[in-house]
């Protein structure tokens, strides 16, 4: 069963996801140049994120339950033309206020893709495909940040900033184009033979019957959504401060130069996409030896957990190829338990209550992101004005990496025993 159309598929909802990252990380880029422009402190940066996590966290809380409703192929087509509006807007702000306005809309938007992704692969992969498929799925938003990366460079030689927003925001139009031509829902697409689609079902939960979706708040009586809730909640804003602030960390200790492309966050990043496919080959590879799905996931968090203490070493770091080997290694561990969770959402609940489950979680790690943020800003600010900004990154590079280990125990506790819930 070489499974060519789902693929095709999975590959159309990783480029989304990378789309996704590539217009999230432009901020993060342009954040000396923009503060140099406007004179921004850390806490005016720190609001401009937050604004972003807001809106994302409403969002995903919405999105979530009408992509439950309208369907994967009119959820994503709204939410990628509507999120390439708003990245493209980021060109005409000129205050705080006017970037914080427009990364409130490009937060909203792009709340879709998670639950409009792992919805698609739960009705196009059976449970044993279902954690590497949600790995390469995941690897977007490496690679979508190395994309960032390279052409964020090159456009700032020959343009200004507001390019950035106008060329990186016109992309996902093109991807439109695709997704709009070739995408069909699984029980209605002429591409796939029934031998496939008999593979694809008979591989699918045997109690996932009706397509009607549910209320999201009738899902937060579960403690397989408490679950979901505290690995996203404590651990997102983590991975969000690798995104936002890592190009400024190594602009501040290592005198990153913004118009060249940067080998250091490229290779992080580049090494970081194999953490999502590791991490979803490893509990299929579980899942296909007899564990159960959700064991097997948990399995390579509590792993993920303990390797992540090793982000307490970066200050002890004296070279920015030091710093990028061991930041390289945490973010692709990170991004390893990111695809487990999400993957665990599809073992949780029926396909019915996927996108539902994976935006009420989205948007709790999104709620974490705003007040993650508040915290870096002010501490930020702090060390600057005693001029030991690097020791305020050392602080919080300490913090990230103990919070992993505390959460699965947290999250371990309120699955014990739990298995997928029957809506």
């Amino acid at each position: 069963m070489n499974g060519r159309v789902r693929w095709w598929v999975l590959f159309l909802i990783f480029i989304a996801t990378c789309i996704n990252y590539l217009d999230r990380q432009i901020i993060g880029l342009l954040k000396p140049l923009l503060e140099k422009e406007f004179n921004w402190t850390e806490t005016d940066y720190a609001h401009i994120v937050m604004a972003f996590s807001a809106a994302y966290a409403i969002g995903l809380l919405i999105s979530g339950n009408i992509i439950d409703r309208i369907g994967t192929k009119l959820g994503y087509t709204l939410s990628i033309a509507s999120w390439s509006v708003m990245g493209m807007l980021h060109a005409l702000a000129k205050t705080v206020i006017g970037f914080s306005l427009a990364r409130t809309g490009l937060g909203f938007s792009e709340s879709g893709n998670y639950p409009a992704g792992m919805k698609t692969i739960a009705e196009w992969f059976p449970k044993q495909e279902r954690g590497f498929a949600a790995g390469i799925f995941n690897a977007g938003t490496s690679i979508g940040v190395v994309f960032a990366l390279i052409i964020v460079p090159l456009i700032l030689r020959y343009g200004a900033w507001k390019d950035v927003f106008w060329i990186t925001g016109s992309i996902g139009f093109i991807w439109l184009i695709f997704w709009i031509w070739y995408y069909k829902p699984i029980h209605s697409s002429r591409s796939i033979s029934k031998e496939e689609l008999d593979y694809i079902v008979q591989g699918q939960e045997v109690n996932d019957s009706g397509e009607e979706s549910v209320r999201w708040y009738t899902l937060l009586k579960y403690p397989q959504t408490w679950t979901l809730i505290c690995g996203k909640f404590f651990i997102d804003p983590i991975f969000w401060f690798y995104l936002f602030w890592l190009p400024s960390y190594f602009f501040t200790r290592f005198g990153l130069d913004l118009k060249k492309p940067s080998l250091e966050l490229i290779i992080i990043y580049v090494v970081t996409s194999v953490g999502s496919f590791a991490g979803g080959y490893f509990s299929s590879l579980l899942v296909k030896r007899g564990m159960s799905t959700i064991e097997a996931r948990k399995r390579v968090i509590c792993t993920v957990a303990v390797l992540e203490l090793s982000v307490l070493l970066i200050p002890y770091t004296q070279t920015s190829l030091q710093a990028m080997f061991l930041l390289g290694f945490t973010v692709a561990i990170h991004q390893a338990w990111s695809t487990n969770m999400f993957t665990l959402g599809s073992d949780f609940f029926p396909k019915k209550a996927v996108a539902t489950s994976i935006g009420i979680a989205g948007m709790m790690g999104a709620v974490g992101g705003i007040l993650f943020p508040i915290i870096t800003g002010k501490l930020l600010d702090h060390y600057k004005s005693i001029d030991a900004l690097e020791h305020g990154y050392n602080v919080l590079f300490t913090g990230c990496g103990l919070t992993y280990l505390i959460v699965y125990g947290m999250m371990h506790y309120l699955s014990k025993n739990r298995g997928m819930v029957n809506l």
